[in-house]
């Protein structure tokens, strides 16, 4: 995406037609867009050609984009789950890899950065309907690595607003969601991490249409992306209009609801209540 954003604005600043870009390389339209958006791995040779008919002659900003071409083919970790993966989700385990600031809305079961491994695997069966042991053990494994971005050393803010349904539907036994909701409380004290929840009490709000992901990243060229998961299929979207109107849906769910500290009495009193 960074590439491809950068591709973009060279193109957009010398006046050039997503049509004549895709000539000087054999290719559609549509392909300069695919590449635009960081949908399609990069061939060398074309980054070169579009280099040169960006007019790029400059030997260490190409190197520099042409490195970046390298980096972008070179498969994540994530790949080596992918037979245990919608076709859809790898997209988003590598955007969730490159943000810096990750905000959520959840309200059917705790997000999977936050979830313990035994809630993760109730979570998973029940998902996975008919898979195999293996099957479930391996998207288990895949959810633990991804939980390590929010203890690393240059960890992403990850300000989440839970609801109070999420917490109170049962995923495993009682011990599990016991130790589920006193897992929440202690990454909430996290410095990286904020958490609040949405309780019952509050009535409707602004999260009626359900969960959302918003990914921020640290490179200026980025814009941010919404990401909505269904059933089979999920939307990434980056349009300024459309990014804007769940920011401040987001923005209005963390006003309503109660603050880190007041969410983290709601979880005990929760626990008390199992």
């Amino acid at each position: 995406m960074l590439l491809g954003s950068q591709l973009r604005r060279l193109r957009e600043t010398r006046g050039i037609t997503r049509e004549a870009a895709g000539y000087s390389i054999r290719a559609s339209e549509s392909k300069i867009s695919r590449m635009e958006l960081g949908r399609v791995s990069f061939k060398t040779r074309d980054v070169e050609d579009l280099l040169t008919l960006y007019g790029i002659t400059d030997e260490q900003e190409r190197t520099s984009l042409l490195s970046l071409a390298k980096e972008a083919n070179v498969a994540g970790w994530w790949h080596s789950y992918s037979d245990v993966l919608p076709s859809w989700f790898p997209t988003y385990v590598g955007l969730e890899g490159a943000a810096s600031l990750i905000r959520v809305y959840e309200v059917q079961f705790v997000h999977g950065l936050l979830q313990t491994e035994e809630y993760a695997r109730a979570v998973v069966r029940r998902g996975m309907k008919g898979a195999g042991a293996a099957d479930v053990e391996r998207r288990v494994a895949l959810r633990l690595e991804r939980q390590k971005y929010l203890v690393a050393e240059n960890a992403p803010e990850f300000h989440i607003v839970l609801d109070e349904a999420a917490l109170r539907r049962p995923y495993g036994d009682r011990g599990v969601m016991r130790g589920q909701l006193q897992h929440l409380i202690e990454m909430s004290e996290r410095p990286n991490v904020r958490l609040q929840v949405m309780p019952f009490g509050f009535g409707g709000h602004s999260g009626e249409s359900g969960a959302f992901t918003l990914l921020s990243f640290p490179e200026s060229d980025l814009s941010d992306v919404v990401y909505l998961e269904q059933l089979t299929s999920a939307l990434y979207l980056d349009k300024r209009e459309d990014v804007t109107q769940y920011e401040t849906a987001l923005k209005e769910l963390q006003q309503d609801s109660p603050g880190p500290d007041e969410s983290r009495d709601l979880l005990r009193g929760l626990i008390q209540l199992l």
